[in-house]
């Protein structure tokens, strides 16, 4: 199925709204495929050109989608427009309820054993019915991640979500998203402590203003403060850049003339 693109910042996203992005994602299952989710927001398009693992990574998904509501800002201003934001974790629900609904299985990877575990209670009573084929924490090394894959595979799981942060979960799913057998993987980072009520998510309000990012540091600020603040202002001189930049035709004229 082809899908249309933007390319911001030299990233590849797929320009989706949710419900074409949820429709792809139970096409691929339903059909026996294998679609590999990436999200981005502002902090991940600076870190993915700090970090190259982390940019082949995410640019090796099948989908990549806009997870910020700034990168939508972003490709408006740039005239690589997005439809809308798909936040992981809004896709991250709408997937559960479909899957339990169609009878799916999923498989839940991330967070700390006690959070897992909460988050696991919710899901239950949120989604009685939904099929779960194992979970486990997210606290491994890298030399275990090889069994971990196995594992995966033989609960048979047709959905796997990771709820690790940037770039554990991208790096897992480029080295092992196909040897874990799954038909579709999501990294969802901390929708697993939303879910387990460890942290808030920012009122609809703040989400539709661009300032989840700020609800979030606030809840941790010597964690999450400077992090926050040093790649929101990175993405908005990336962004300038960008906008400022000449476009081809101008650079063309420039040496006719």
């Amino acid at each position: 199925m082809t899908t249309k693109r933007q390319t911001l910042f030299g990233v590849r996203l797929d320009a989706l709204t949710m419900d074409e992005t949820l429709g792809r994602c139970l096409t691929a299952v339903r059909e026996g495929e294998r679609l590999e989710i990436g999200v981005v927001n502002a902090a991940k398009l600076v870190n993915m050109r700090r970090d190259p693992a982390l940019a082949r990574a995410v640019s090796g998904c099948d989908l990549v989608l806009a997870d910020g509501q700034a990168v939508v800002w972003a490709g408006r201003l740039l005239r690589r427009p997005l439809p809308e934001r798909v936040a992981g974790i809004d896709l991250f629900m709408r997937l559960l309820a479909e899957a339990e609904t169609a009878g799916m299985s999923v498989y839940f990877l991330g967070a700390r054993e006690e959070v897992l575990e909460r988050m696991l209670r919710e899901v239950a009573a949120r989604f009685p019915a939904l099929r779960v084929a194992g979970s486990r924490n997210g606290y491994f090394d890298d030399s275990e991640q090889p069994a971990i894959a196995d594992a995966v595979k033989e609960s048979g799981a047709q959905l796997l979500f990771l709820g690790m942060t940037s770039p554990k979960k991208e790096i897992f799913v480029a080295g092992y998203g196909e040897r874990s057998g799954v038909n579709l993987v999501h990294g969802v980072g901390g929708s697993f402590d939303i879910l387990a009520g460890v942290t808030r998510r920012a009122p609809e309000g703040w989400q539709r203003l661009g300032l989840e990012w700020l609800y979030r540091a606030a809840q941790e600020p010597r964690r999450l403060g400077r992090r926050y603040l040093t790649t929101n202002v990175a993405f908005v001189l990336m962004t300038a850049r960008e906008l400022l930049r000449p476009t081809p035709s101008i650079r063309t004229a420039s040496r006719e003339s």
